[in-house]
């Protein structure tokens, strides 16, 4: 059978699945993701949002954790406690990997895809079933969820979080596109998908369910049945809000946070990201 029918057949068979069986499946599925050579979620332009889910590759990640065993995993003589899974051990890429993991306590779970190129500032964490695509900057206390997908020269500014979507099994990752600049303290959740060129200002938060106010366009960007939030190439998102216009809200004057879209991205928005290129 292929990797993708034993972790059906194992995911299947819940707490009665064949341990040694599905920790081997496990074992085959992280390191594949680890080369990059399966991904949780891939573009697919057949449907709307432009990316689909691989759900065998979520229902793998459950078997790691479902089938692993506790164990210690202190560093420095155990001055640095630590206690995990035996199946999710930490990415030790070396150098001929090309990626700048600088020294202060940043980490990445095998089974996350780290392109060359990529640099990470501490501390920042890249969680199991993540892609992350050649020249992409994850700065410091930044977070990058389980099976996030992100694409390359992509700047992941310090405190942002990029939230983590392993279950349901079937629910689209957060996708961040090519060159995307995501600013500080933003977060973006519940399979959330950002395309190509868009700015995510310092302070906006994004979920699956979000909507967005697109004052260019007069419109409101609502999420299809089925479907995820996609925020549009090239966009600049800003928080922002709207009034309570009902009810005790209206009386108390109550706003709501609300992201909206100011402008869509032009010569001089690429002109002040190009500073990252100083830094490289």
């Amino acid at each position: 059978m292929s990797l993708q029918e034993r972790i059906g057949l194992q995911y299947a068979a819940g707490s009665d699945a064949d341990k040694t069986a599905a920790r081997q499946a496990f074992a085959e599925l992280r390191g594949a993701l680890s080369a990059g050579d399966v991904r949780a979620a891939e573009p697919d332009g057949t449907v709307a949002s432009g990316w689909r889910v691989n759900t065998w590759v979520k229902q793998g990640i459950l078997l790691g954790f479902r089938f692993g065993d506790l164990v210690d995993m202190s560093v420095d003589r155990g001055r640095l406690p630590f206690y995990d899974k035996d199946t999710m051990p930490l990415k030790q890429p070396g150098t001929a990997a090309g990626i700048r993991i600088v020294p202060g306590g940043s980490a990445i779970r095998e089974g996350a895809y780290v392109a060359r190129g990529v640099i990470c500032m501490p501390p920042m964490y890249i969680n199991i079933g993540a892609y992350v695509g050649e020249g992409t900057l994850i700065d410091s206390h930044a977070l990058v969820g389980s099976c996030a997908q992100i694409g390359s020269r992509v700047h992941i500014s310090a405190a942002a979080q990029i939230g983590g979507v392993i279950e349901p099994v079937g629910a689209l990752p957060v996708i961040i596109e090519d060159d995307v600049l995501i600013g500080g303290n933003t977060g973006i959740y519940e399979g959330a998908v950002i395309k190509a060129r868009a700015v995510i200002a310092a302070g906006t938060v994004l979920t699956g369910s979000t909507p967005i106010y697109d004052l260019p366009n007069g419109t409101i960007i609502r999420p299809d049945a089925g479907q995820p939030l996609v925020v549009p190439e090239g966009a600049v998102v800003v928080p922002g809000s709207r009034a309570v216009t009902v009810g005790a809200g209206r009386d108390w004057g109550l706003s709501l946070a609300t992201p909206v879209i100011v402008k869509y991205r032009d010569d001089k928005t690429d002109a002040r990201t190009e500073l990252e290129a100083w830094i490289r």
